[in-house]
């Protein structure tokens, strides 16, 4: 399976297995096995870096097992050859997902009239409730 340019998923590092479809249906449910679970050893893969493998085990979550697969289930459509599509496009998008790397974050620094303003603001409203206070008779 290509997923890029530079990324190509081996068949062997796929797993599928054809299960029956829960949900409405009728007879159809019953007795074809129309659902497909998509497995991709995702840990053990050579055609990912360790740095993609991590982002991809983020952007999976719960698809992720302990193993270090990805399990992607899919039941969506009564035709077999078109769950097992859709089950290849939702991997392909994911590991699409991980191929790109977040931006760096630039550390900023408020502006010096911000800082001001922040300040000047703190200040009135202190002296809003200041003034709310009873006066002190010392005397």
């Amino acid at each position: 399976m290509r997923i890029n340019d530079t990324v190509e998923i081996q068949d062997w590092e796929l797993t599928e297995q054809f299960i029956r479809s829960s949900g409405p249906g009728g007879q159809n449910v019953n007795k074809t096995n129309s659902a497909v679970e998509l497995r991709f050893e995702a840990l053990r893969s050579p055609s990912l870096s360790d740095a993609i493998k991590f982002r991809l085990q983020k952007i999976a979550g719960r698809q992720w097992t302990k193993e270090g697969a990805i399990v992607i289930y899919c039941d969506e459509t009564r035709s077999q050859a078109r769950n097992r599509d859709i089950a290849r496009d939702r991997l392909r998008a994911m590991i699409s997902a991980a191929l790109k790397s977040r931006k760096k974050r630039i550390a900023t620094k408020p502006t010096y009239g911000s800082q001001v303003r922040r300040l000047k603001s703190k200040k009135i409203r202190a002296d809003i409730k200041a003034g709310r206070k009873a006066p002190d008779h010392e005397s």
